[in-house]
């Protein structure tokens, strides 16, 4: 009997063990911004606009034009838009709350880029509701690739790669 409890306990260990690595795993990683590499992200039309970020997912308008480049401590305006698995994930995110973090590649330093929110769509537009629309006015203090980490409600959504010139 006594040898039985401390096989049950010896097991009831291993599997606590077990699972508490595998949320570290999840909480302290994540693939969307560790494993990328720092290549600027691709430039892909939506609509009739250019877009900048993961065709399908994220991105937000941008053609690589002087109008629309990130200079050193320019603010200008952005507009986000999100993209879920299916319509109704999409839909979901409607309301939500959104953290942009920018992660400097050359110095890794970290800056608050924005804080906002997904608009709730105008059912008057025909399929207006298939992407959730956010605009921004974002700056990035320095030169070179940062990194445009997207948190919806603190969960990240995706990320976009852009130059400071």
């Amino acid at each position: 009997m006594m040898r039985l409890r401390l096989v049950y306990i010896i097991v009831l260990i291993l599997l606590i063990g077990c699972s508490k690595t595998e949320s570290n795993v999840v909480i302290n990683e994540s693939p969307n911004v560790r494993n990328e590499s720092w290549q600027v992200s691709s430039i892909f039309k939506y609509d009739d606009y250019m877009m900048i970020g993961e065709q399908g997912k994220i991105g937000f308008i941008y053609d690589d034009k002087d109008v629309t480049r990130f200079y050193p401590g320019k603010k200008q305006k952005y507009m986000w838009h999100f993209w879920a698995e299916t319509p109704e994930e999409t839909r979901n995110l409607f309301g939500k709350r959104v953290k942009i973090i920018g992660v400097s590649k050359q110095t890794g330093q970290k800056a608050d880029v924005f804080d906002g929110g997904i608009g709730i769509p105008n059912t008057a537009i025909e399929d207006n509701d298939k992407v959730g629309r956010m605009p921004s006015m974002m700056s990035l203090p320095s030169k070179g690739l940062w990194r445009l980490e997207a948190f919806v409600d603190e969960k990240l959504f995706g990320s976009v790669v852009v130059e400071v010139h």
